[in-house]
């Protein structure tokens, strides 16, 4: 019995790391810094379809990502949108736990976010949440000291 119960949990446990997200995302055909954050949530355990485009203002726009959280690229996986260098960890987050939001933003290009990278660099900056109705909340944060 104890066999079988190591054999069981053992197939979840792989069960569980298989189950890569697809995502489709949108991108400048000359942003280095999105490839690299896709590359980033490619070895994280992501299928990512990239489309390169001029202007995700449209796509924008139906998310309701406004002018504040905006940054480089535009993703969607799972029902939920992603605007900038967002961290694989919180989208994974994201996923399993199933929020009511539109999805997460990474405004700007924070130099120390997945894809930017800027050695030595720790600036702080946040994970934000929204809704489709404009509602923001931070999701999480690196960077910013212990209190």
């Amino acid at each position: 019995m104890n066999k079988l119960k190591t054999l069981l949990i053992t197939l979840s446990l792989f069960a569980g790391s298989a189950a890569a997200a697809d995502m489709t995302m949108y991108k400048s055909p000359y942003c280095g810094c999105c490839t690299a954050w896709a590359e980033q949530l490619e070895e994280a355990g992501f299928n990512i379809t990239v489309i390169e485009q001029a202007n995700n203002n449209e796509i924008r726009q139906k998310h309701g990502i406004t002018p504040e959280l905006m940054s480089c690229h535009t993703a969607e996986v799972g029902g939920y949108v992603l605007e900038g260098h967002v961290p694989p960890a919180d989208i994974k987050r994201m996923l399993k736990e199933k929020p009511a939001i539109a999805g997460l933003a990474v405004p700007g290009m924070p130099a120390s976010s997945p894809g930017m990278d800027v050695p030595g660099n720790n600036d702080p900056y946040q994970v934000v949440a929204f809704t489709k109705e404009g509602k923001k909340m931070v999701y999480n944060q690196y960077n910013y000291p212990e209190k």
